[in-house]
């Protein structure tokens, strides 16, 4: 693996970095110390900076050179609502906020390249250092698109990367298509008229009502969609009656679940077939139905070119036996999504190590790994260097 000098000496100071942004996690819209820090950290190399965009975000541009190309690279920055329940040394000093996805990492890693290439200079154009809030579903990179990202800071092209616990440090997938998938929300209200348990045919039972509907729920992937489209319904929350109150039927059963999808076509057949089925569903008790469908964060698609662009980057620094250019997608959602709708966008997968004691994303005892961290500064310099050549 290919990892500059300049980004080898620094990786102490990297490191520190990392585990002091992981001791002080914070959520989506609240990353004050965070943007505080790499905002200082950017200043200092003589990058200029502009904060503001989304309220946490931060932007740095670095401009070298003659070249009249833009490129974008983002890293995320927020922290997750849970508890970490590993005692490392640099465990979370904040009770009910933990960085387990590795956004911590990922700022580092970006500011890794930025205080390299701010030293370097070795390419001709401009780079915009997108360090976005707001990541884990609170809209941030919306945020950041409405607040104007691309109006003040235009890019031909705008690159994201995340960590991969099972792939190891030195190795990279970067392939075109789909990434991550859609994630909607969707709340159902069945509403029917409550009554004694005793006496269940005196009102209109919303409970039965919910339960066929949540049996029925899995043949819209089963049945409606088609076999070779991936997609996910889930019913995660499910809301009725007392346990007080174990005689009485309630007026209302609230079920709120997620969807998946990776192409808009199938996007749109969830939404209308979850419906279909909850009218539908009302319609057969006798009881009313309320159906709201949320849009929250479309598919990750890896254009070809952009992609094609970030995968030669990668052999220089890895080797062409570590790049991955098959890789199964997740149906996990990232945001990035509205960055790339706006430009040509492609988003890779770097490696994380192995998966401690079976900690991947989202789990108590994640860590992010900072033997990435070489990989990840490595990556985003030379992905610069190749698009925006000296």
């Amino acid at each position: 693996m290919r990892v500059p000098e300049t980004i080898t000496a620094d990786l102490p100071f990297l490191a520190d970095l990392r585990r002091d942004l992981h001791a002080h996690p914070e959520l989506g819209f609240e990353e004050e110390r965070t943007s505080e820090r790499v905002a200082t950290l950017l200043t200092e190399t003589g990058i200029e900076v502009h904060r503001g965009l989304a309220g946490t975000g931060v932007v740095g541009t670095l401009r070298s050179g003659t070249g009249d190309r833009a490129i974008g690279l983002r890293a995320d920055m927020d922290a997750l609502a849970m508890t970490e329940r590993v005692a490392r040394p640099y465990a979370s000093k904040t009770p009910g906020k933990m960085h387990a996805c590795g956004h911590d990492g990922h700022t580092t890693m970006l500011l890794g390249a930025a205080r390299h290439l701010a030293a370097t200079k070795a390419f001709s154009g401009t780079v915009h250092f997108i360090f976005q809030p707001a990541e884990e579903g609170r809209g941030g990179a919306r945020r950041m698109v409405e607040d104007g990202l691309f109006t003040h800071f235009p890019c031909d092209m705008v690159f994201g990367l995340h960590n991969m616990p099972g792939l190891e440090t030195d190795e990279i997938a970067v392939f075109e298509g789909p990434q991550l998938a859609s994630s909607d929300s969707w709340r159902l209200t069945f509403r029917g008229t409550g009554t004694h348990g005793a006496k269940p045919h005196l009102g209109r039972d919303p409970i039965t009502a919910a339960g066929s509907f949540i049996a029925a729920l899995q043949t819209i992937v089963g049945r409606v969609v088609d076999p070779l489209q991936p997609a996910v319904v889930s019913a995660c929350s499910l809301r009725a009656g007392d346990p007080n109150a174990l005689n009485v039927i309630p007026d209302t059963v609230e079920i709120c679940g997620t969807a998946r999808a990776y192409t808009p076509e199938v996007r749109d057949t969830l939404e209308a077939e979850i419906g279909r089925l909850a009218h539908g569903t009302a319609a057969m008790f006798g009881i009313k139905a309320e159906y709201d469908f949320i849009r929250r964060i479309p598919p990750v698609v890896n254009a070809p070119d952009a992609t094609e662009r970030a995968r030669m980057a990668a052999v220089d620094v890895f080797g062409e036996a570590k790049v991955r250019t098959q890789f199964p997608p997740s149906t996990a959602g990232d945001d990035f999504a509205e960055f790339a709708a706006m430009t040509p966008g492609c988003y890779v997968w770097l490696g994380n190590g192995p998966a401690i004691d079976g900690a991947l994303h989202h789990n108590t005892a994640y860590d992010f790994n900072d033997k990435a961290i070489a990989s990840g500064a490595a990556f985003w310099s030379r992905l610069v260097e190749r698009e925006l050549p000296a």
